[in-house]
């Protein structure tokens, strides 16, 4: 799966060693909003001291993030574990423009389109005049 947004978060970097096989463990956790009407707010992990510093992932950031899903039971509670296989720096979109500003910056004030030019009549295919007391809606 994949979804683009705005890093807006970076948690503190948990690390460990596993018990059964005694090798290190790295794993970060971030929070991407999106950019839809109402946007949605994903918290995501990269899991493994290369990736972390392979991504260096910074709040602000736009990215696209290629991810996986999997639900664990702990206790009798399920959760759910979303972890990035691929994390890409995107190109940020403005609706209005085409391509958003850096972090921080402002948008560029909105340009006056020029005016359009009238619109000849639709043609009747059949070659008859409208007729003005018909109740048809089109």
């Amino acid at each position: 799966m994949e979804i683009q947004g705005r890093i807006i978060a970076v948690l503190e970097k948990r690390s460990g060693v596993a018990k059964s096989t005694g090798n290190p463990w790295a794993t970060q956790d971030y929070v991407l909003e999106t950019h839809e009407q109402y946007p949605h707010r994903m918290v995501f992990n990269v899991f493994g001291e290369d990736k972390i510093s392979q991504y260096n992932l910074q709040v602000g950031e736009e990215v696209n993030v290629s991810f996986d899903i999997n639900a664990r039971e702990f206790n009798g509670r399920w959760y759910n574990d979303i972890r990035a296989w691929n994390v890409v720096r995107a190109q940020p979109v403005d609706p209005a423009v085409g391509i958003m500003p850096p972090a921080g910056a402002p948008f560029p004030p909105p340009q006056a389109a020029a005016p359009a030019a009238p619109a000849a009549a639709p043609q009747d295919p059949f070659g008859s005049a409208p007729d003005s007391n018909s109740d048809l809606p089109f």
